[in-house]
């Protein structure tokens, strides 16, 4: 058995790593499938998937199978669609809950909550879009739709807005997309323009946006400057309706008072 299994690796050392290169291949796939429906609104027929990948049609059934066996994936019982599985929500919860910047900004943000009673948002840069991680809801407008575990462009929050304007001009364009998304008629899709707030929201320390991506809605927020690129940072969002310039100056203040106390906590337990 032992000279068998020599062998057996001499063998697939002189095909160049063949079965570490399978198995690389298939765990990309089997991420890039995962990404795929979790960014789908819908679940998503086997034809969908197929068109959607460019995978042959046999093996992406195979695996499809093994993920919902595994309970990765689930099916629509009427339409025979795939979607998400309970697995992926006790993985994402797993990394909630060992996140260090999830855990020092919850009490703060279930604080800052109550002060100001408005919807507090804490989010994560990935790529050049914003993941948010925590939400706190207001009682005035419990039917925000930016909740746990969805993406938004960066350049349509002020989440993102606040991250990109902490870097530089160049740092700033290397990260976009060479086309912006527009998710609402008040969305910023100019490079020009956006540059132009960036540069405002960096004398101000804070990052604001008007019905961008929310029709109804303006945001303020505030990057975590505990590491420096910042990647996350904590917002307000205040139904425009209700907003005036004091109550916009209390919003902000607290933000930065909330950030501070959030950076200051991550620095103490870093150290």
């Amino acid at each position: 058995m032992a000279i068998h299994s020599i062998e057996s690796e001499s063998q697939e050392e002189r095909q160049g790593g063949s079965a570490s290169a399978r198995t690389v291949k298939s765990a990309d796939r089997t991420t890039h499938l995962l990404e795929v429906l979790a960014r789908s609104p819908c679940p998503l027929s086997l034809t969908e998937l197929q068109r959607e990948l460019d995978w042959p049609k046999s093996s992406l059934y195979m695996l499809l199978q093994t993920l919902v066996a595994r309970g990765w994936l689930q099916v629509e019982p009427r339409t025979g669609a795939y979607g998400v599985g309970v697995r992926a929500l006790l993985a994402g919860t797993a990394y909630l809950d060992h996140d260090p910047v999830v855990q020092a900004a919850s009490p703060v943000m279930s604080r800052l909550r109550l002060e100001i009673d408005e919807t507090i948002h804490l989010a994560r840069l990935d790529g050049c879009d914003m993941v948010y991680l925590a939400s706190r809801e207001s009682q005035h407008h419990p039917r925000i739709f930016s909740r746990v575990g969805r993406r938004l462009p960066v350049h349509a929050t002020s989440l993102g807005k606040a991250l990109l304007a902490v870097r530089t001009v160049y740092e700033v364009d290397a990260m976009l997309p060479l086309r912006l998304p527009q998710l609402t008629e008040n969305t910023v899709t100019d490079r020009n323009r956006l540059h132009q707030q960036l540069a405002l929201f960096r004398e101000r320390g804070y990052a604001f946006e008007r019905e961008e991506n929310s029709i109804g809605l303006c945001c303020f927020a505030v990057a975590l400057p505990y590491r420096r690129p910042a990647f996350e940072a904590i917002s307000c969002s205040v139904p425009i309706d209700r907003l005036d310039a004091a109550h916009e100056r209390r919003v902000v203040g607290a933000l930065l008072d909330a950030a501070r106390e959030i950076t200051q906590n991550l620095r103490r337990n870093a150290a």
